[in-house]
């Protein structure tokens, strides 16, 4: 069986359908991507790479506009003829810029198409292309009414393996300096930083290193503050390698909520305080966020609301409760769906076949 995945730009939308594909090892893969993307850093040492030049329609309509169609036209035809030479008999598509040449080209030619839509609250074009498809899975349960006019399948979002619980003794120990039977919070702010959070956590942070915390901060490379804190016990880092090692190891973790932040929390049953972020499309973050809030097993502030002050004193107050920590951790993995990967694997298999 040969299959197509179309999955481009951000790790949100890659490692979902990288983790599918690992469970699809009877099929004969190939990815299409966009240039310039974090595809073409991740995908080629294990799936040949396709790429088509197509960009999103953010904007209001103008003459970009035009521009923009014209180049999602030819990069549905280009999509077709790749198809059709390939002769691949089914696509999956987890989502970014590709998704619509890529959805629109097999449909066009009568193949199968599976989407997979992490977030809580679909997108624009997942709306528009739903209606195309054989199968949407979603991966918050929420989702689903957002889509009425088609049948969803819930599979949860698929994480990379090393985020697993049952991995944790397969991945290599840290080098970082961090003591043992330290509390340790982690600050993530995505793959592109969140200089917003960033500066929070810096005012907030003192009152944290005095109860005796360890802070792990994933800065991004775009904060022009990244030297302005120096502790003993605070580790800035623009990205760190072993993130799954660090985020078994934290005791807390404060992080924008992607859906693969989120699910990546759940599966490792993580107690969080997110800070969605709120320029996100149709406020996704925040309802992503909600659905760990919702069951205990997180707290939700909206950027514009939060103070240092309220970050410090939530903060404090979570790390001199380790009960509560451990109880918002069960909670998380109390609804988490560990084994996605498998689900929609088995779903692009009762689709995609002979």
């Amino acid at each position: 069986m040969r299959l197509l995945i179309a999955a481009s730009g951000t790790g949100g939308h890659l490692f979902p359908a990288i983790a599918t594909a690992e469970r699809l090892p009877d099929y004969q893969i190939e990815w299409l991507g966009v240039p310039n993307r974090l595809e073409t850093q991740l995908v080629p040492s294990q799936y040949r790479l396709h790429t088509i030049d197509v960009e999103g329609i953010q904007q209001r309509l103008g003459l970009g506009t035009i521009k923009i169609l014209t180049k999602l036209a030819l990069s549905i035809f280009q999509a077709r003829q790749l198809l059709k030479r390939g002769q691949f008999q089914g696509v999956l598509t987890t989502g970014g810029y590709i998704a619509a040449p890529a959805v629109i080209a097999a449909r066009s030619l009568g193949l199968p198409v599976i989407l997979h839509e992490s977030n809580a609250i679909p997108g624009k074009v997942t709306r528009f292309l739903s209606r195309w498809c054989s199968a949407i899975a979603i991966g918050f349960e929420p989702a689903a009414k957002y889509l009425p006019q088609v049948q969803t399948i819930y599979t949860g979002t698929p994480v990379r393996s090393q985020f697993q619980i049952e991995a944790l003794d397969t991945l290599p120990p840290l080098d970082l300096p961090i003591p043992d039977n330290v509390p340790l919070i982690l600050i993530v702010g995505g793959s592109q930083g969140a200089v917003a959070v960033n500066k929070l956590v810096r005012q907030s942070a003192a009152a944290w290193f005095e109860a005796g915390a360890w802070v792990v901060h994933q800065t991004g490379s775009n904060d022009p503050d990244v030297e302005s804190l120096k502790h003993p016990q605070y580790i800035a880092l623009p990205f760190y390698d072993n993130m799954a090692r660090l985020l078994h190891r934290a005791s807390l973790v404060i992080a924008r909520a992607g859906a693969g932040t989120v699910t990546e929390l759940a599966i490792a049953r993580k107690p969080a305080i997110f800070i969605p972020l709120p320029t996100a499309a149709e406020d996704h973050q925040y309802y992503n966020a909600q659905v760990l809030g919702a069951v205990g097993a997180a707290l939700v502030f909206r950027q514009s609301e939060l103070t240092p002050e309220i970050l410090t004193t939530e903060g404090l107050n979570l790390l001199r409760s380790p009960e509560k920590l451990a109880q918002m951790g069960e909670k998380a993995g109390a609804i988490a769906v560990a084994d996605s990967a498998e689900r929609l694997a088995q779903l692009v298999r009762k689709i995609v076949k002979e």
